[in-house]
């Protein structure tokens, strides 16, 4: 991890000290840290106490080197997780990547189970992706090359197997994400892989119910 995600994690370390037990919490990495959840709650009129916990670049490596302060020390009872798309990569995985991936997302959730075992867990799936942006730079399709519609739905799949297995709830967001092609819609994109608040609002409809 770089210097600002652990001054992020230890800021959050702080802020779970004083944090409300049993509320609603989203972590994982930017797709999530990038969501405005809290604000668009409160501009619905929701009550309810939400945390965020997303930290961008991070990995499901640094998410497990790091679930206490992400997850467990706010002892929720409601979970919205997203981790893993930055594991999409055969720069540091090879091609082992997706079963690296799956493997440690299967112990998040394992050890997310067996320490809050009243918690609901949502485990939500990886948004699309855009490789096809006309500001799209060699360097940025180079980093996001995997993330093609057919990774992404691989990924997809094996996460609703994984949401089955532990009885957790899966929840895919994307249908009013994705264009024509399977690729995410011009009008969220910010670089491809992260969306503008006007995206999230697409998301926050889908799961409003769920919080």
């Amino acid at each position: 991890m770089d210097e600002i995600q652990q001054m992020k994690i230890k800021n959050f370390k702080y802020l779970n000290q004083i944090a409300s037990k049993g509320a609603t919490l989203f972590t994982g990495s930017s797709l999530m840290e990038m969501f405005p959840v809290c604000e668009i709650a409160r501009s619905e009129n929701y009550d309810q106490i939400i945390y965020n916990r997303g930290v961008g670049g991070l990995n499901t490596d640094e998410f497990l080197e790091n679930i206490n302060a992400l997850l467990l020390d706010l002892e929720p009872s409601k979970i919205f997780i997203n981790i893993g798309t930055n594991d999409i990569t055969e720069d540091k995985y090879g091609k082992q990547w997706m079963s690296h991936l799956m493997d440690n997302f299967s112990k998040i959730i394992e050890i997310t189970k067996n320490n809050l075992p009243a918690a609901q867990i949502y485990i939500m799936a990886f948004y699309p992706a855009n490789l096809h942006l006309p500001w799209q730079t060699e360097e940025s399709i180079q980093w996001m090359r995997l993330r093609t519609p057919e990774n992404l739905a691989r990924c997809n799949k094996q996460l609703q197997m994984i949401a089955d297995e532990y009885g957790c709830m899966y929840i895919d967001c994307n249908s009013s994400l994705v264009d024509e092609h399977g690729e995410q819609k011009t009008e969220y994109a910010i670089d491809g892989v992260h969306m503008y608040a006007n995206g999230y609002l697409k998301v926050f409809d889908e799961i409003k119910n769920l919080i």
